[in-house]
């Protein structure tokens, strides 16, 4: 295992030398920094993203999160101390948990003059039940019966049982947020837009597809006016592309995006660090990057259980996390770490043991024959395909890895990149044997996590083929309803103790947001979730 470690640094460290010193020669040419019109304005923040920011109708799922968070806004907002006003200032909770009552802001705006009261935040909560199916991931939208207007400024959402998570998931960055009602066609937003003017402290202002977005500040943010006031999200390729961009100062901002990505790997974020013109500062851990397996694929080894576990087994995730990802993810070993709510709950342990994955493929039945590289059972070969985001090099570095190490115990891996859209697809049609995945993150799990095992845009087809299915439904359902805390964390225990023990979550490491940025930008944080960032709390020294 110490030859394997060693020659993978060596292979990405002779890589990287080779980038760097590329990229060298390529800033000492010409002269990049008096090209650029706008990084050198320390009013404009320009960051680095691989991919566009799609489709921002808040209301849907195409448009690119850090991008949406900017723009529009919730009811209230999830924060380390818990959940605290935002375009709400108060609320009540009725005595039997179904009625939440708000009372709004007055001084809120949407960016096209449009004034924000209850009956705009009734429109835009009845156009997303409006399209129900698309959010049948959150169980708000199966909950929620009416959005009624009490006055002006408050508003009453009336559910049909009480639910514990209502004020996380109207939280979230999308959809329960707000556009103006003028951009809705017809009185609906399921079928797009016509603008996306929200309240929150940016206005998208120019779009040129698949090359950069630009947001201007806010001048009549209610929360007062952001001191950067530009802000361009710049598409670029991950990798050399944007650490040259960074080194010629096209782009003065990277940070770890919505697929769970880096655009750089971790020698070029120090070697810009070493420079003294960047800092890089990283979040606590916020996710578990995860492999996800079609246990409901019939025709596909995955779907057994002792497949799974046999992979799990077979995965070095030390050496992922060591060498691979250069210590800036730390080793999971569960679906959720234990500072995630409810989810400290004692597990098997299954740790890294090559013998004990061929163990279990040959007592569930896959032979290996002589000279064979590939087991099988009647006459059917344990191969399978792994999907990755094409945009993420350590996907990319460490489906090759997890293939060598599969081969190792006789299982054929095919492993694909895709655009992270694709694969998102695969997951809710269930075109996938395995793929890479997140969990939802520290601000909303574990019940945002959870609540997708039975989703079929989202985890349906990974849980919908183990024993217990209907066992861990059923406890999902009760677990979302239940008004004490002790009936909640032994429901908690069970959903999380199914799923580990059939292995349809394979854990590779905990993940953090991280930012490299200029070393004069101050008021650097972080959210409660991974996917977006207080821009507006920022501000050159």
């Amino acid at each position: 295992m110490l030859i394997k470690r060693h020659t993978l640094a060596a292979l990405v460290f002779l890589v990287l030398s080779i980038l760097v010193a590329c990229s060298v020669n390529s800033g000492k040419s010409g002269n990049a920094k008096e090209d650029t019109d706008s990084t050198n304005n320390e009013k404009e923040l320009v960051y680095a993203s691989a991919k566009d920011i799609n489709d921002m109708n808040p209301h849907l799922y195409t448009g690119s999160m850090p991008a949406q968070g900017m723009v529009y806004e919730s009811l209230v907002e999830n924060t380390k101390d818990g959940i605290k006003p935002l375009l709400a200032e108060s609320w009540e909770v009725s005595e039997d948990g179904k009625v939440y009552t708000f009372h709004l802001r007055k001084d809120v705006k949407f960016h096209d003059g449009e004034p924000f009261n209850s009956e705009a935040v009734k429109q835009n909560i009845e156009a997303v039940q409006n399209n129900a199916e698309k959010h049948s991931w959150i169980k708000l939208s199966t909950k929620i019966e009416s959005c009624n207007v009490v006055d002006a400024y408050t508003v009453e959402l009336v559910l049909s049982e009480a639910y514990y998570p209502t004020l996380v998931e109207l939280s979230m960055t999308r959809p329960y947020v707000f556009l103006s009602p003028k951009n809705f066609i017809d009185g609906e937003t399921k079928d797009g837009v016509n603008g996306y003017n929200g309240t929150g402290p940016y206005v998208l202002t120019e779009h040129k597809t698949d090359q950069y977005a630009t947001f201007e500040a806010n001048e009549n943010y209610w929360g007062g006016s952001p001191k950067i006031k530009k802000i361009t999200s710049k598409v670029l390729p991950a990798g050399e592309t944007t650490f040259l961009a960074l080194q010629k100062g096209e782009v003065n901002f990277v940070f770890t995006d919505d697929r769970g990505a880096d655009s750089l790997d971790v020698e070029a974020m120090n070697q810009l660090v070493d420079s003294g013109e960047y800092q890089l500062i990283r979040s606590e851990p916020m996710n578990t990057k995860i492999i996800v397996a079609n246990s409901s694929k019939s025709d596909n080894p995955v779907n057994e259980t002792a497949v799974r576990e046999a992979i799990w087994y077979s995965i070095d995730r030390e050496t992922i996390s060591k060498d691979i990802l250069n210590g800036t993810e730390t080793i999971a070993n569960t679906l959720f770490s234990s500072n995630v709510n409810y989810a400290d709950v004692d597990l098997k342990k299954r740790g890294y043991d090559v013998e004990k994955a061929k163990e279990i493929l040959k007592d569930a039945g896959w032979k290996l024959g002589n000279g064979a590289e590939v087991r099988t059972k009647n006459g059917n070969k344990l191969a399978m395909k792994l999907y990755y985001d094409s945009n993420s090099s350590s996907q990319k570095t460490q489906a090759e890895f997890i293939q060598h190490s599969l081969k190792e115990i006789g299982i054929q891996l095919e492993i694909i990149g895709e655009e992270s859209t694709s694969i998102a697809n695969r997951r809710s049609t269930g075109e996938y044997d395995l793929l890479f995945n997140q969990t939802w993150g520290l601000a909303y799990d574990p019940q945002s996590t959870i609540s997708a095992f039975t989703s079929k845009a989202s985890y349906l087809h990974t849980t919908s083929g183990i024993a217990k299915a209907d066992e861990l439904y059923k406890k999902i359902d009760e677990v979302m309803v239940s008004t004490y805390e002790e009936t909640r964390k032994s429901l908690y225990a069970d959903i999380l103790t199914i799923v580990h023990d059939e292995a349809v979550f394979i854990p590779i490491s905990n993940g953090s947001v991280t930012v490299v940025a200029p070393k004069n930008l101050k008021g650097i944080s972080f959210k409660q979730t991974q996917f977006e960032l207080p821009f507006e709390l920022m501000n050159f020294e």
